[in-house]
């Protein structure tokens, strides 16, 4: 079920940000039932055609977040899971943040935040343009929403009724430098969405059945994009690191180490 493999997942990309010396653990632990649902029962998807034209595509605008995309695309067979070893390594070949052109699988090199959506739109136009019958999704931070980009992107992707194209907010409420309401207040979130012209639903972002039935609903919308603010909590899984900020990105302990694994195993 996805909800047992989300956990499977999230338990080997804290132990993979571990390995790697530490890294973005917070904003990585609470897309882990996103991605999982995209993944595994979403998207089409040909593992050992990583470049197959009428794949869906996955843009992962809040690139930080590479970890748990890295260990799924392991664990799908696009890549040898013995790269993990590499995530963050000096000359490696899994960069810290996703790149396309070092590892299969990726459609979007990532990095500065506000950028990926503008990409999706491109993508999403491209394929209205070839007649694919595809979909775009675009997993967008909160603290990302802080950008013009990310409303200008909006604007467009309304404009030209982009249907395809599905974005998704990991609204975990908390950025870099705090809570995304003490930075830059977002709220009312889900009226500006639907002010820029978009279908909005708000889920449950660790319910997996709540995601799916989502992203059905809004694949299902005609003539105008899709966003689904996802509620999600900050390093999901791990008591000492939920709801903080400050592991926004950080280095921990091997005494903390052996509690989180302890504690993902429940």
């Amino acid at each position: 079920m996805l909800k047992e493999k989300a956990q499977e997942l999230r338990k080997k990309t804290f132990e993979t940000i571990y390995n790697a010396g530490g890294g973005h653990y917070g904003g990585s632990l609470s897309a882990i039932e996103i991605m999982t649902t995209l993944y595994y029962d979403v998207m089409n998807l040909r593992p050992q055609e990583p470049t197959w034209p009428d794949r869906d595509r996955f843009i992962l605008c809040k690139g930080h977040a590479g970890p748990p995309l890295y260990v799924i695309l392991a664990d799908r067979g696009f890549i040898d899971p013995e790269r993990l070893k590499e995530l963050d390594v000096n000359g490696g070949s899994l960069p810290k943040h996703v790149d396309r052109l070092k590892v299969q699988g990726i459609d979007y090199s990532s990095g500065p935040l506000g950028q990926g959506l503008s990409v999706a739109c491109g993508m999403a136009s491209a394929a209205k343009l070839d007649n694919k019958d595809l979909y775009v999704y675009a997993l967008m931070g909160d603290g990302e929403l802080d950008e013009g980009q990310i409303w200008e992107a909006a604007m467009t992707a309304a404009h030209y009724k982009l249907d395809n194209l599905v974005a998704i907010v990991d609204r975990n409420m908390n950025q870099i430098d705090g809570t995304t309401e003490d930075v830059m207040a977002l709220e009312p979130l889900p009226e500006k969405w639907e002010a820029f012209g978009w279908h909005v639903q708000v889920v449950d972002g660790h319910d997996t059945d709540a995601i799916k039935e989502a992203i059905n609903t809004a694949k299902a919308m005609k003539e105008k994009p899709s966003v689904i603010i996802a509620n999600t909590i900050k390093g999901k899984g791990i008591s000492f690191m939920e709801n903080q900020y400050k592991w926004h990105s950080g280095q921990i302990t091997e005494e903390q180490f052996v509690q989180g694994m302890r504690e993902l195993e429940v």
